[in-house]
């Protein structure tokens, strides 16, 4: 295959991943023969277009999956995506406004219908977009999280853990979405630190002409108060104990009640308590028997017992009733005041805690083995600091709050009763048979049942994820779930750690009684190259598609994998882009300069042999450390190995070996071994760069037509020659040496030199190497050095290089003159610090011992300078 002047990304790329595609390299089906390797892909939101959170999240799998395939395994990469409640929801209603429909003015089925048309429309964006990263999933198993499989799995799932009394309904206090108009979990609560204020508000006490004093953040909850706390060990508040207080502006008597909840420090010592709308306030309701007034709609505008603030949005009402206060003396001070306000994750609006009538699942029980499973390293995370935090998590777990007051998503299979109470079924038809034996009304009909509005939380599909994808839930003992399953290798960011990772595990024990995966690799946030958090606010969030079209997609993937060590945060810079693009640009340049070479059945020359045997040793050491640093998950320096063997080893040492004189052939065996040579080095790089490897697979030498580096065997672990290695490392130290002084010396590379062993050992099997790559005339050995040569160490051996005619003496004696002037400065500086008898006294004795040892190392480079200057004026 010819190879053009120069790389061009755009005509590989769609080439191959079509190639790929149509010979089916990314299926796989169970085969008993192999074993298997799977990932199941953590499944992007059907609202998401490609960031670099992906790019980095799926190059990773990506990696893992064509290592594996090349590994011999039979490698299995889940594609799929979530339906994403309330994201989802949000633009669909957002898309009906701008149509000029209300959410509200249309049924739920036509709601749905809408869903739906625009899923299919968006929903694969992001799974086109991994395509053009290179991402080798088997997309004939793309699963979606409300298909039919999963929706099945998911409602099988509710109605067996209702069954077993770990789901329940019940009203509970829970973080309520103004915006989204749904309960969220506490981990989809994110709390940022804010500036606010303190409001120190006047209670009259009631029949008396006195006040009490309490301070809130949150003065337009005073609607909702219905008792206010002092602590009974508080002797400052004895006097209010058994009275009863007035709230401001509305004069609601309210009890004072004792508590030690109570922080006698904080504030005044007073605490308003509002049971509806504060998590505290509602165990103190709970243990007094306290009423409970709700004066938020759902929509975060206040309700009818806002009084005369009712239809107003709660922060306006906050600014007004401030104001309302203050004009009536009730608002003693305000102060600033630094707290932690919750917001939604996905609205990113302050959040309400809120009583609601809601579905829970009882996690103490299920979250045992998942917590033994992490803490004794059945599953492995990687790195494995992230131990702790999933510890204290699954330790201090809640009961899980999975509904949610939406449409979109899987409706709670639960249908109410004309009489009341409820039943659990998978279908209508199934809920009306147990309606009758609950009941014992033959008379009800399918009508008289209605089913509960809510959906379930999103997570609660995702969380069976690695068993669903293969059907396990409705299909326990198939084929593919007792082969794929448990899967190996988990991608994924820390931010989920609990979302999502945990609790797959809890499903996993729950309903396969082993681990769902082995390990669990935690990839670290894609920040720029100051550390900010990439997003559109700040414009610091490049286009991924934009970025692969600029630099190629393995240039991007070498890219972010240079910057990505485990764990740890991706300070990502477009440069490092541009160093994957001219890698690749090297690579293609080395093929086009191997077969640039005009070959001959001529015969091998003993530096080509060395070389090769060299390189095939380094080669070997490399494939083990390679090995070794996949074992540890450590990715980024798995590539940076061959980054460094290709570059630094293959290129600058090796083909400038085996390189032939200028218009001159070069031997078959040579370039026969350098072919196979190259070949390794691709399959090493193939995992990383899957694109380019690929198109130089080709170029290399003839395939068949259904050939691909994808399937060819990765290079395997053999046992190498490590004394090789070491040798090798001191010739290239030489050959160094000698190259400075021709640049130092302005000696023309064409213009030979003579090299003279002075002193020591000199290996001379690799002579070959160092004539040729050194351009010498002679290597030999010599008693007395010539008196115009200059002499170099390289380990313990003495080496020299007569200089005759092509030193310039003047202006050596120049140099080595104005050097001397330079030491006798230093020198000189050293000497006031050691002729200083405060300072020999008082520094410690090793700061006084290097600066005489920089004394003596002075002193004996100026003697030897003199010398020769002394040997260069007497030629």
């Amino acid at each position: 295959m010819e190879l053009a002047n120069k790389y061009d990304p755009s005509v590989v790329e769609s080439k191959w991943y079509e190639y790929w595609m149509k010979n089916g390299f990314f299926k796989s089906l169970p085969d008993s023969s192999k074993e298997p390797y799977t990932i199941v892909i953590p499944p992007p939101n059907v609202t998401g277009v490609l960031h670099m959170g992906h790019m980095l999240n799926n190059t990773i799998q990506d990696i893992l999956i064509r290592r594996a395939r090349m590994m011999g395994k039979n490698a299995c990469w889940v594609p799929g995506t979530d339906h994403a409640s309330i994201a989802t929801e949000a633009k669909v209603v957002a898309k009906l406004a701008d149509e000029g429909v209300k959410k509200s003015d249309i049924s739920r089925d036509e709601f749905l219908t809408h869903a739906w048309e625009w899923k299919e429309k968006h929903g694969g964006i992001i799974l086109d977009q991994l395509k053009k990263l290179g991402a080798s999933c088997d997309w004939d198993r793309t699963c979606f999280t409300m298909d039919k499989v999963r929706s099945e799995s998911v409602i099988k799932v509710f109605i067996d853990l209702y069954n077993k009394g770990l789901i329940y309904r019940g009203v509970r206090m829970v973080n309520w979405d103004p915006q989204a108009l749904t309960a969220l979990s506490d981990e989809e609560v994110i709390y940022k630190e804010q500036q606010a204020k303190l409001y120190y508000l006047r209670y009259k006490v009631v029949g008396e002409d006195t006040y009490a004093v309490v301070a809130t953040t949150r003065p337009e909850t005073i609607l909702g108060d219905t008792a206010m706390c002092i602590n009974p060990n508080d002797s400052s508040k004895a006097h209010l104990r058994g009275k009863k207080v007035l709230v401001p502006l509305i004069n609601r008597e309210i009890p004072v009640i004792e508590d030690d909840y109570v922080d006698i420090d904080f504030g005044t010592g007073c605490l308003k308590v509002t049971p509806a709308h504060d998590v505290n306030d509602y165990l103190l309701g709970e243990k007094y028997n306290l009423e409970t007034i709700d004066i938020f709609n759902d929509n975060g505008t206040l309700n009818e017992h806002g009084a005369q603030y009712a239809g107003m949005d709660r922060f306006d009402v906050r600014e007004l009733i401030v104001k309302d206060l203050d004009i009536v003396n009730l608002l003693e001070k305000t102060e600033d005041y630094t707290n932690k306000v919750g917001y939604s994750e996905r609205t990113h609006v302050a959040i309400e805690p809120k009583l609601s009538m809601q579905w829970f699942l009882k996690m103490e029980q299920l979250a045992k083995p998942a917590l033994d499973a992490v803490m004794t390293d059945e599953i492995q995370l990687h790195p494995a600091k992230f131990k702790n935090t999933y510890r204290h998590w699954m330790e201090n777990v809640k009961d899980w709050c999975i509904s949610r007051q939406l449409w979109w998503g899987h409706r709670i299979p639960a249908y109410f009763l004309p009489e009341g109470g409820f039943v659990v079924a998978e279908t209508v038809e199934k809920a009306l048979q147990l309606a009758v034996e609950k009941t014992n009304n033959k008379n009800l009909k399918i009508s008289d049942l209605r089913q509960d509005e809510d959906c379930l939380d999103t997570w609660f599909s995702s969380w069976l994820w690695p068993i669903s994808v293969f059907d396990g839930i409705s299909h326990p003992n198939n084929e593919e779930i007792n082969y794929y399953y448990p899967t190996n290798d988990l991608v994924t960011g820390p931010d989920i750690l609990f979302f999502w990772v945990a609790r797959m595990i809890v499903s996993g024990y729950e309903y396969r009684k082993e681990k769902c995966f082995n390990n669990v690799y935690l990839t670290g946030i894609v920040r720029d190259k100051i550390g900010r958090k990439m997003s559109k606010s700040l414009g610091n969030s490049p286009d991924p598609i934009e970025l692969m079209n600029k630099y190629g997609a393995d240039g991007v993937r070498m890219g972010m994998m240079l910057a990505a060590p485990a764990g740890n945060d991706i300070l990502f810079d477009e440069v490092l882009c541009e160093q994957g693009r001219n890698f690749n640009n090297k690579i293609w340049n080395a093929l086009r300069l191997l077969k640039g070479w005009k070959v001959e059945e001529i015969e091998q020359p003993e530096s080509s042999i060395i070389a090769i045997l060299w390189f095939d040793a380094k080669l070997n050491e490399a494939v083990a450390e390679i090995d070794d640093l996949f074992s540890k998950y450590r990715i980024s320096e798995a590539l940076m190995t061959v980054y460094k063997l290709f570059w630094d080893e293959f290129s600058s040492w090796y083909l400038e070996i085996v390189k032939p004189a200028y218009q001159q052939p070069i031997d078959r065996k040579t370039f026969d071994a350098t072919i196979n040579i190259f070949e390794n080095l691709l399959k090493l790089l193939h995992p990383f760069m899957p694109f380019i490897t690929e198109e130089l697979y080709h170029a290399l030498k003839e395939r068949s037509n259904n050939d691909s580096i994808m399937i060819s065997k990765m290079p395997t672990n053999k046992e190498f020659d490590s004394k090789i290695i070491h040798d090798f490392e001191i010739v290239k130290e030489l050959i160094a040496v000698i190259r400075t002084i021709r640049l130092e010396k302005n000696i023309p590379i064409k213009e030979p030199l003579a090299l003279q062993l002075v002193a020591g050992n000199n290996n001379d099997s690799y002579n070959s190497i160092v004539t040729k790559m050194g351009n010498l005339s002679s290597i030999s050995n010599v008693s007395e050095k010539d008196n115009s040569a200059l002499s170099f160490l390289v380990g313990t051996t003495e080496y020299a290089i007569p200089l005759g005619n092509t030193l310039d003496i003047a202006s050596e004696v120049k140099k080595m003159e104005d050097e001397i002037q330079y030491l006798q400065g230093f020198l000189k500086s050293v000497m006031a610090k050691l002729n200083n008898e405060r300072f020999v006294a008082n520094a410690k004795p090793e700061i006084v011992e290097n600066e005489r040892n920089k004394q003596s190392d002075a002193e004996s480079k100026i003697n030897s300078l003199r010398e020769r200057i002394n040997t260069l004026n007497a030629l």
